[in-house]
């Protein structure tokens, strides 16, 4: 399942990058938060784009 907005999209993308350890946690809490709860899977689904 896509993310619904943009918005959404990009804070899955960033989440994706701290789960992966190429972005720091520091660079978005919320992202940080998303990307403990989250399953690597699900995060890359939520970052493709809608098409």
């Amino acid at each position: 399942m896509p993310a619904v907005s943009e918005n959404q999209r990009k804070l899955a993308c960033i989440a994706l990058g701290i789960k992966r350890g190429e972005t720091k946690p520091s660079f978005s809490k919320q992202a940080a938060k998303m990307a403990e709860s989250m399953s690597e899977a699900d995060l890359v689904d939520f970052c493709k784009k809608k098409e």
